[in-house]
């Protein structure tokens, strides 16, 4: 069955979101079909979002 997972990080933290994702991919197993990332836009001040202007997505497509 093919599923998605998130993982959420900040700019400046790159090398820990890395660590992240790939701790995850070796511990579950799962057969990666793709990653895609995305770092938000900035932000205007003042402005409400789920997202601050460093933030990183990353969206692990995989198969369980």
């Amino acid at each position: 069955m093919q599923k998605v997972k998130f993982f959420k990080g900040v700019e400046s933290e790159l090398g820990d979101l890395e660590r992240e994702v790939n701790t995850w991919i070796e511990e579950s197993g799962a057969k990666i079909i793709s990653i895609n990332g995305n770092i938000a836009g900035h932000t205007p001040r003042g402005a409400s979002t789920s997202f601050n202007q460093s933030d990183v997505l990353v969206i692990v497509h995989y198969d369980s």
